[in-house]
């Protein structure tokens, strides 16, 4: 099973090589770069200074400034060695400066770092909290009234698009009843309240996009579970726990539990690369500055070098969680071992 990881570890280089190329060489294939942008910007400014001038002839870069803008972000250079060189400095986690902004790469985002992995951990911690107790109790209880009218109300839940569900939260919850604040991660006084005010507020805020993250999810670790957990009580070593003695819930507990964990298991380290996606649409509801919304922004804004640092931050975590996910599933499965034959 060493072997086996060491060769899933080995595989994340040419993996990362190749998501990584296939983007940077579309970063420079189309059209309306930082380069084009900025062009774009000078006109409008020096339209909108004269409007009696034409066009192109009004623009207030030359041809050299062109040029050293081409050159400053790469674009005077052949994809490949354009590649080279900025895989290189990832090397040295440099990750670029923001044509945007013009702040570092990774300062930038580890700006709006936090509140990816608050709302993430948040959202990865409640599905399994919520969604494993509810999968056993509605395998426990198949076919009894609990079970279907969950089962519809999981459906639903699932149905509706999670920015769907936020759009409702905010009219109803935050618009007609005040209930909660209509958006934003904390109060705009949030640095002057008490430590139990601020815990206050920040769960204040907290819960409608809480509630819209976990639409996703949640129907689909549900069943799972539930799945998972019939299929073990109607195995055989179930049958002949509880003929040895072992009270019902015992062998619940002591064997068909672990069982039904594996499933789970599975998708446990693929959630890391989650954490830090999120959800621009409905970060853009809720008014939160988070890695979805700013990769979206960065995207139509074509600020490369910031979707390539979110690309590397999340493809490396999706690699590696990948493997986690392996390394879960063997820990819940004993009889599962990696890479031996049998």
């Amino acid at each position: 099973m060493k072997s086996y990881f060491a060769r899933r570890f080995l595989l994340i280089i040419p993996t990362f090589l190749g998501i990584t190329v296939l983007v940077f060489g579309l970063t420079r294939l189309v059209p309306g770069g930082p380069v084009e942008r900025m062009l774009a910007e000078a006109q409008l400014a020096s339209e909108s200074a004269a409007p009696s001038t034409d066009s192109f002839g009004s623009q207030s870069l030359d041809e050299d400034q062109i040029a050293q803008l081409k050159a400053y972000y790469g674009f005077d250079k052949p994809i490949l060695q354009s590649y080279f060189e900025w895989l290189w400095k990832v090397l040295q986690l440099d990750l670029g400066e923001s044509s945007r902004y013009g702040d570092p790469v990774w300062d930038t985002i580890t700006d709006r770092l936090p509140v990816s992995i608050y709302y993430g951990v948040i959202t990865m911690i409640l599905t399994y909290l919520i969604c494993i107790p509810l999968g056993i109790l509605k395998a426990l209880k198949h076919g009894a009234p609990f079970d279907h009218m969950s089962s519809a109300v999981v459906f639903i839940g699932y149905a509706i698009p999670g920015y769907v569900i936020g759009i409702a939260c905010v009219a109803y919850f935050a618009a007609r009843l005040e209930w909660f604040p209509l958006g934003g991660f904390v109060s705009d006084e949030f640095e002057y309240m008490s430590f139990t005010d601020k815990v206050v507020d920040l769960i204040k805020h907290s819960v409608l996009p809480l509630a819209a993250y976990m639409a996703g999810s949640f129907a689909v670790m549900t069943f799972m579970m539930k799945n998972a957990l019939m299929e073990n009580l109607a195995a055989d070593y179930v049958r002949t726990a509880t003929a040895k003695g072992l009270s019902f819930s015992q062998a619940i507990r002591k064997h068909a539990l672990r069982n039904s964990l594996i499933p789970l298991a599975t998708h446990f380290g693929q959630n890391i690369s989650v954490i830090l996606g999120g959800s621009f649409l409905i970060e853009k509801i809720f008014n939160i500055d988070g890695i979805g919304l700013l990769g979206y922004e960065a995207l139509i804004e074509r600020d490369y070098p910031i979707v390539m640092g979110i690309l590397v931050i999340s493809s490396m975590l999706y690699l590696i969680g990948n493997i986690l996910s392996d390394f879960c599933v063997a820990w819940a499965d004993p009889r599962i071992r990696f890479g031996e034959k049998r």
